[in-house]
């Protein structure tokens, strides 16, 4: 007995449904006789394959006979041989029957011959496994596979309204005459007439000889040839013939396969028009958009292939492909079946993060561990995002203790649903982050989410709203789109669709929506109401039913249609019952055998009434009915008829007289609104109609649901700075609530805008996004299917800051004193103040008794303001426990720990206690500032002095150093030097004359790094001389104060300083600075991250700071320039100067040698107050201008001056620099040059002399000379852009020289040289040698006759450029067979008969004089190769070309000669070898004779002689050379003429043109 597969045991159960004992003996005794019947099997399926389908079934009709006849004869013997002998008729039979019907062997049907054993008479399918195969199958298991429903081919027409009423018709029909599984099966009476009938046929066949029988199987076969022709012929005839519905050419095929392995199903469908194929997964339509990634559906060539990637234990189902067009539908039916490894862990549940390991598995690699830590770091905020956007909620999850390969379960949730991984979200978790990314943001994405983190029995979980906003519209002023849409109710008539209505309409009330549907598996969206409706749900009709279908709404206002809403989950069109059927239909592994059952159906029974009609939704677009299937009915299936009836008449009309409803319910449109109907429903079958049921009761046609009331009471309170909590009291009397939508509103800005896109339940919701400051009021509306309520009314006006909370707890509570009866404790003050200031401390304390706490007392009844108290009234060497509560204007805040247990004991310690109260402030990325109190116990001696140790805060104990080497007496340190992103912690202790007390509580640990924004204290100086220090802080919150200090004690009451404080800005006014105001004064902002700044005012500021002082007491005229002079372009002299700014009241003085002078002949003054620029002119200098010049300036209270000192060389420097800018200003006066001559080199290696001309006239003339000889200009100067040029072409050693131009007219002359000689001549040929140098084009490898060569192009060669050859970084050393040389403008490296030593890299380096340019090419390897070939295949075309025959001379092209004559031609010949020679005539070959003798004298001579010429030697006549290298031919004409017919042909010609010109 063979033991049961691992996953055949998973499907066990489902046996059961499909087999009962009876079947099972029967199946046990079928296989001990599985060999004998197979045979009979084989013989039939062998006798069909080989012959022809019409001799087949005369033949199948005999061994019926033959077989029926046995079986009688055997009928009264009761022995095991009767199953046998019955089994093989029934087959025989079903064959006959099949093969004379036409059928294909899937659609042969026996009947079950266990029905002689089983009570109920049973259908089942043949097995078509041979008997090989039957042998190794398991005999005590059998698997069902579903059976495919029947293949039917309907005639649909073109139209789609016509083919949803046939597809509907047809599906009826099956309905009411097949069964559940849809198989036809014939009876078994008529089985056995058609039994008797084929008896008397084998007969009739046995008498017929095996002649007769070839010849009708020849003539049977000729005419299904010609019918077939026929019907081809006809099918071109008319087109319509050419439709034909799908087939199926290749079916898909079943597949076994592991788990995680691929899998693919192949189908090819035939059929016109080309058939659309949907795959099925156990009857639902696959929807590759759901899981992507996991299927993939591809169509290409008519092959149609679905592909399930890593295949689990779930994807073991039945797969239907079903291929449609206009002609009708079909399906084929696979089976894939996933096999798991027995005991196999599935380790991808351990490792795959989210929600995959189940909770029960708590346990760890080292047991179950005592407790987890979870810490959430870098944590996703509240979220913005807009629709159609990306976004992702993340944050790095911390876990202690951390164990390897045990990982924490990941859990998100939206609202406390848990959120999957789908199209829209992906979730993924990297080891130490989790990330939940949005690809495609929607509106119902909006809410609260949480992750949630479990490690074993333990989890932590954080949360965070995420908003998502309206999408911009496309047309502006539509509403926005819709939101939730799904499906309320699904049945084979319709759907009920449902949706959320927006909160955003644009400002124009929403008139109601749109409604579209798409079949899954296209991309083709249709409209279901042709008018808006206004309610939030309605049923979509004329849906074909077995098919899936995804929604979507759009919204309509007077502006247009909004964007639609986010699609729907796809819903089949199929009844409740029809889907659960389906979901709970087993998926089997494939086990080779089909059982199928059927029950057959009771016919004749008229259907009763429906019951418990009702009506289920009733608006003023639709009503919808629902009712119970009558309990009489019979087994097939029954329709249903809707009749209606208006109140007050009996009048009953039945509303769908097309369309059957197949479904117990139903959906009525086109009712009269505000009409009051009654409606009643029939049944009916094939044997009639039933009577109808009870009438329901009146309704009227409209909205049963009323809109909800506006919610009332609005109440906001504060929560954050950026948010604010709304509360409300929620609508009365509201049905079917969906939720509600908060608005909110600046005060006076009139503008509302939505706090959320996705209605929220409740009566709470905390508005996210508010503007810190400003003052805000709200509103609310509630929302159901009917529609929106009115607004509330508005809120109370609140302002958006912080919400005031009690401080949290101190904490580092010590003992900074001890005394026989008291003891002094020291704290740090909260971490949070809650918003608020903290106005003080409240202290307790307890014994301690043998380690047992006692009752808590109150140790003050009063506040302490400080972070230090001493507790009196204690008893002597009694130990205690203290707790510290902090307060502020909101309450009293919870109390810290317990601290450490403290002695109360006389301390006799000489040195001082520790200090207390340390804090940082003005952290920077290099410094900070550390404060502390004094210790309040000193020691024996007062305290002198404080040491500041410093580490970094992972650092070890040993690793502290002292910031100071010497005691210092302030309570504060600036700290220096620190490394940025570091650490760090500090203390401080405390000497006396004693020594060195103990050490501080830490300080940090603190990071040093400049935080984003943070600005310092700026000194300023105003208009009246006031000296102030200015803060700014743009991080301020509602509750933060500044608080200046000095030396950081508070400054308050001081009576020299003057604080002010507005807003952000603060500023602190000296009224007398002055030496008692040296310090560090500094600026600390409350109820922030620690923002502080300082400025240090010392003895050399305080002097900078006074001098500003007095400068803007007694302001002086800021000068911008000095004095200064300068000579114009006439050889004018200029003196100015430049004030920062004039008024328009500024005057100013002109003073020469201490003598004020004034506008004249000889000075001219200028002032422009605008730029601030003070000038004085003077047309000449003189020598007794030799002197001081002072401008002395006045604008109101202020007044300058500036002085220049013109004496000696400077003013004889500046005198003669005037002289020359007046005579070059009479120059200018005619044409003159603008530039001077110079030279450039061009982009084509030319020289170009050029120069720039200015003020120049049509006559003006230009002359060019060289070495004092003019040169002659092809080209005239136009002059138009001022330059001119002289161009020398391919520039050398003859072109050195001293060139001039000159230019005159009658205003006068002037003229410009250039010298190229000598070093200028140099210079110039080596940047010409370096143009040339650059034009060289890339080394290029050419192959000749010869050998190998290497070359390159410039634009021309000099011979001042130098060619340097170099081969593998080796000087070239040229012989006959490498030489270099130019050739025109080719500069070329010969490698004559190349060998393998020749391979390598060359470079030629052309030097320019001073630079060397390179060029390079790699001659090795494939280029070698290459090369080398190419040489050597030229050479052997040189000697060819060299050695071939040819024809040297001699032949004419054309000889006429008169006949009779002799013709002797000869020509020379050559070739090596020597070649043969042969003659041609006509191109036919010419031998030589006595009338032409053709011969050949020394290989060299070809002699060709005629004795007498005759008109047939006239002809084409040739000459061939040929050896061993090649052949030519030499053509000649001979032309051979007759005197008299000359003669003749020339006297007829006159006469023949006297005949024309009659």
């Amino acid at each position: 007995m063979m033991s049961l597969p691992f996953y055949q045991k998973f499907h066990k159960q489902y046996d059961h449904s499909y087999r009962n004992r009876d079947l099972r003996t029967i199946t046990s005794q079928y296989h001990e006789q599985e060999k004998k019947s197979s045979a009979i099997y084989t013989q039939g399926s062998m006798a069909y394959s080989s012959r022809s389908s019409a001799a087949h079934r005369q033949e199948s009709q005999a061994f019926s006979q033959a077989l029926a006849a046995s079986y009688q004869q055997q009928v009264s013997r009761a022995t095991e041989s009767t199953v046998v002998s019955a089994v093989s008729r029934k087959a025989a039979s079903a064959y006959n029957y099949g093969y004379s019907h036409g059928l294909t062997d899937s659609s042969l049907m026996l009947e079950d011959y266990s029905s002689k054993f089983s009570p109920q008479t049973k259908r089942a399918k043949k097995s078509l496994l041979s008997g090989e195969e039957k042998e190794n199958l398991p005999s005590d298991y059998m698997v069902p596979i579903f059976s495919g429903r029947q293949v039917h081919v309907s005639g649909i027409t073109d139209t789609e309204e016509e083919r949803i009423k046939e597809a509907a018709a047809y599906i009826a029909q099956r309905n009411l005459l097949a069964s559940e599984e849809g198989i036809t099966t014939t009876k078994q009476s008529t089985a056995s007439k058609q039994c008797t009938s084929t008896l008397h046929q084998e007969e009739a066949f046995e008498k017929k000889s095996r002649k007769v029988a070839i010849r009708e199987k020849a003539e049977h076969l000729s005419l299904r040839k010609t019918l077939e022709e026929t019907e081809a012929f006809h099918r071109k005839l008319n087109e319509d013939h050419l439709l034909h519905a799908p087939e199926f050419v290749i079916k898909p095929r079943s597949h076994t396969v592991w788990e995680k392995e691929n899998v693919k199903l192949h189908c090819s469908v035939s059929g016109w028009p080309e058939p659309r194929v949907t795959w099925y997964k156990n009857q639902v339509p696959i929807n590759i958009h759901a899981n992507p990634g996991k299927y993939i559906i591809e169509s290409q060539y008519g092959m149609h292939t679905l592909e399930i990637n890593t295949c689990d234990f779930e994807d073991t189902a039945q797969y239907r492909a079903s291929a449609m067009n206009v002609k009708g539908e079909l399906s084929a039916y696979a089976s894939v079946v996933v096999k798991r490894y027995k005991g196999e862990f599935d380790e991808t549940r351990f490792h795959a993060g989210a929600s995959t390991m189940p909770l029960s598995f708590a346990v760890t690699p080292y047991g179950y561990a005592s407790k987890f830590e979870i810490h959430f770091d870098e944590k996703f905020d509240v979220s913005f995002g807009r629709e159609g956007e990306t976004i992702s909620l993340g944050c790095r999850v911390v876990i202690t203790p951390e164990i390897k390969h045990f990982q924490p379960e990941i859990q998100w949730y939206r609202n406390g649903a848990p959120v999957s991984s789908s199209k829209w979200v992906q979730t993924h978790w990297s080891g130490d982050r989790a990330t939940l990314t949005f690809s495609h943001l929607n509106k119902e994405d909006e809410g609260l989410y949480t992750i949630r983190v479990r490690m074993g029995e333990y989890y932590e979980q954080y949360s965070a709203y995420v908003f998502v906003r309206d999408a911009d519209a496309e047309i502006e002023g539509a509403p926005a789109s819709p939101l939730d849409v799904v499906s309320l109710d699904a049945n084979k008539d319709y759907v009920i669709i449902s949706w959320k209505q927006p909160a955003v309409d644009r400002g124009s009330p929403i008139l109601g929506y749109f409604i579209d549907k798409c079949e899954v598996g296209t991309d083709v969206w249709s409209q279901c109401n042709d008018s808006p409706v206004k309610f939030a749900r309605f049923p979509v009709t004329g849906l074909i039913e077995g098919h899936s279908y995804i929604f979507r709404v759009r919204a309509v206002n007077k502006t247009g249609i909004g964007l639609p809403s986010r699609v729907s989950e796809p819903v089949a069109a199929l009844d409740p019952a029809e889907k659960a059927r389906l979901k709970s239909r087993p998926s089997a592994p494939w086990t080779g055998q089909i059982i199928v059952t059927e029950e057959e159906p009771t016919e004749g029974i008229i259907p009763g009434p429906p019951t418990d009609l009702s009506v289920t939704e009733a608006t003023r677009s639709y009503v919808v009915l629902s009712w119970k299937p009558p309990g009489q009915r019979g087994h097939e299936g029954i329709l249903y008829f809707v009749e209606k009836c208006e109140t007050g008449t009996e009048n009953w009309q039945r509303v769908n007289t097309e369309l059957p409803v197949k479904s117990p319910r139903f959906a009525l449109f086109d009712l009269a609104e505000g009409k009051s109907y009654r409606f009643r429903v029939r049944c009916s079958n094939s044997a009639g109609v039933g009577e109808p049921s009870e009438a329901t009761e009146v309704t009227v046609v409209s909205d049963k649901l009323d809109i909800p009331k506006a919610p009332g009471k609005i109440i906001p309170s504060r929560n954050t700075d950026t948010s604010v909590i709304v509360t409300w009291e929620e609508s009365k009397d509201a049905k079917e609530l969906v939720g509600y939508y908060i608005e909110s509103s600046i005060v006076g800005s009139g503008k509302w805008e939505t706090c959320n896109n996705n209605p929220v339940k409740g009566s709470r919701f905390t508005c996210h996004g508010l503007a810190t400051g400003q003052n805000y009021i709200f509103r609310v509306r509630a929302v159901n299917a009917a529609g929106l309520s009115e607004y509330s009314e508005d809120s109370e006006v609140i302002e958006i800051k912080a919400a005031i909370a009690a401080p949290s707890p101190p904490y580092d509570i010590t003992c900074l004193e001890s005394c026989r009866d008291s003891m002094v404790l020291g704290w740090k003050q909260p971490d949070k103040s809650g918003g608020a200031e903290i106005t003080g401390y409240y202290v307790n304390y307890c014994e301690v008794i043998d380690g047992v706490p006692g009752r808590w007392r109150e140790a003050n009844i009063k506040a302490v303001s400080e972070e230090a108290y001493k507790i009196s009234d204690l008893k002597e060497n009694t130990v205690y426990q203290f707790q510290v509560a902090a307060m502020n204007i909101a309450g009293l805040g919870m109390p810290s720990a317990a601290s450490e247990c403290f002695k109360c004991e006389e301390w006799t310690i000489a040195v001082p206690g520790p200090p207390h109260s340390l804090k940082y402030s003005e952290v920077r990325k290099a410094s900070l500032v550390l404060q502390w109190k004094p210790p309040i116990h000193s020691g024996r001696t007062p305290v002198t002095g404080y040491f500041v140790d410093m580490k970094e805060a992972n650092a070890k104990d040993d690793q502290w150093r002292g910031l100071n080497e010497a005691a210092i007496k302030n309570k504060y340190l600036k700290v220096q030097g620190l490394k940025e992103g570091a650490s760090y912690v500090f203390r401080v202790r405390a000497i006396n004359q004693t020594g060195v007390g103990k050490p501080s509580d830490l300080a940090g640990p603190v990071v040093a790094e400049t935080h984003p924004g943070t600005k310092e204290v700026v000194v300023s100086v105003d208009d009246d001389g006031v000296v102030s220090l200015n803060f700014e802080c743009d991080q301020l919150t509602p509750n933060s104060e500044f608080i200046w200090s000095k030396d950081y004690v508070s400054t308050e009451d001081s009576p020299r300083l003057e604080i002010e404080s507005k807003g952000n800005k603060t500023k602190m006014t000296f009224k007398d600075l002055g030496m008692e105001d040296l310090g560090i004064y500094s600026c600390d902002v409350t109820d922030t991250v620690g923002i502080a700044s300082s400025y240090l005012i010392d003895e050399e500021e305080l002097k900078h700071l006074l001098v500003l002082s007095q400068e803007h007491k007694f302001p002086t005229v800021p000068v911008k320039s000095e004095l200064a002079v300068e000579i114009l372009e006439k050889g004018q002299v200029r003196f100015w100067m430049q004030a920062e700014k004039l008024s328009g009241n500024s005057k100013v003085n002109y003073i020469f040698n201490d003598k004020e002078v004034f506008e004249g002949p000889k000075y001219k003054m200028h002032i422009d107050r605008n730029t601030g620029i003070i000038e004085m002119f003077m047309e000449k200098l003189q020598d007794e201008d030799e002197g001081t010049y002072t401008f002395q300036l006045q604008d109101g209270r202020a007044t300058g001056h500036s002085t220049l000192v013109l004496i000696g060389d400077v003013y004889k420097k500046l005198q003669k620099e005037a002289e020359f800018q007046r005579q070059e200003w009479i120059r200018k006066q005619g044409p003159h040059f603008a530039e001077y001559l110079s030279w450039e080199v061009t982009g084509e290696c030319n020289v170009l002399l050029k120069c720039k001309v200015a003020n120049i006239k049509k006559e003006t003339l230009i002359v060019w000379y060289k070495d004092e000889r003019e040169i002659s200009v092809d080209e005239k100067h136009d002059f138009k852009d001022g330059i001119c040029t002289l161009l020398i072409t391919e520039f050398s050693k003859k072109d050195a020289g001293i060139y001039e131009v000159i230019l005159k007219d009658d205003r006068g002359k002037d003229k410009s040289r250039l010298k190229l000689v000598d070093e200028a001549f140099k210079e110039l040929m080596i940047e010409v040698c370096k143009k040339i140098a650059l034009s060289a084009t890339d080394l290029k490898i050419q192959s000749t006759a010869e050998g190998i060569r290497l070359y390159s192009f410039v634009t021309y060669c000099l011979d001042d450029l130098k060619v340097n050859w170099s081969h593998n970084e080796t000087a070239i050393k040229y012989t006959d067979r490498v030489k270099t040389g130019v050739t025109g403008e080719q500069i070329w490296l010969q490698i004559n008969e190349p060998t393998p030593n020749d391979k390598g890299k060359y470079v030629m380096e052309l030097f320019d004089g001073k630079t060397g340019h390179q060029k390079t090419v790699d001659l090795s390897e494939q280029a070698y190769d290459e090369a080398f070939a190419e040489f050597q295949r030229l050479k052997q075309a040189a000697i060819a070309e060299k050695n071939r025959a040819r024809v040297l001379g001699g032949l004419p092209d054309v000889v006429t000669i008169q006949e009779g004559k002799a013709l002797n031609l000869t020509c020379t010949v050559w070739g090596d070898p020597t070649p043969e020679i042969s003659w041609l005539k006509n191109e036919k070959s010419l031998a030589s004779d006595d009338h032409c003798n053709l011969r050949l004298e020394a290989g060299k001579t070809a002699y060709f002689t005629i004795t007498e010429v005759t008109t047939s030697d006239s002809g084409k006549y040739g000459l061939v050379v040929k050896n061993k290298y090649g052949s030519e031919t030499s053509d000649f004409t001979i032309s051979v003429f007759i005197p008299e017919e000359e003669a003749r042909v020339a006297s007829a010609k006159p006469q023949e043109g006297n005949k024309q010109t009659k």
